[in-house]
């Protein structure tokens, strides 16, 4: 079971939209990563999660904080596919790297929101310079906390 405080697991996933390659959290040390898991059918997502997510990539430097959207589908999985996340994205304008979770070999829980231990969407996962989740919750989250434990985790490590 995952908890806050252990390292991040590496993204397993099936695809990359809005990104030229590949991203790790390897790749990204030094950064605060910003996952927000999310399904194009949860209406919490696209009123909430999805607009938190686009205002954060919007507000910070890339080279300080990272957004990934993770496509996490757990239910119509029938609709829910790449081409159609394609055209949702293009739709929705959402501009920040996005992970299509793998599906799992067994089950409808695909392997990311297994290995992050995540109960649903959207559900925000927030990571430190160093790799260390610091922070899962699922639901909304009042964009001023977000951004005030953003804040907090930028200024670890610079005094």
């Amino acid at each position: 079971m995952i908890r806050n405080g252990v390292m991040a697991p590496e993204l397993t996933v099936a695809g990359w939209l809005n990104t030229p390659g590949e991203l790790s959290l390897q790749g990204l040390r030094g950064r605060v990563v910003v996952l927000h898991a999310f399904q194009m059918l949860c209406p919490g997502c696209v009123s909430h999660g999805l607009p938190q997510a686009v205002a954060i990539h919007e507000l910070y430097p890339r080279d300080q904080v990272q957004v990934i959207g993770l496509h996490t589908v757990f239910e119509h999985h029938q609709v829910m596919t790449a081409d159609a996340l394609k055209v949702f994205a293009h739709e929705y304008r959402l501009p920040f790297p996005i992970a299509i979770d793998l599906p799992a070999a067994t089950g409808p829980i695909p392997v990311m929101m297994q290995k992050l231990n995540l109960r649903g969407t959207p559900s925000l996962v927030l990571i430190d310079k160093a790799g260390t989740i610091r922070f899962t919750h699922l639901g909304p989250v009042g964009d001023m906390q977000v951004g005030n434990m953003i804040g907090q985790l930028l200024m670890e490590g610079s005094g």
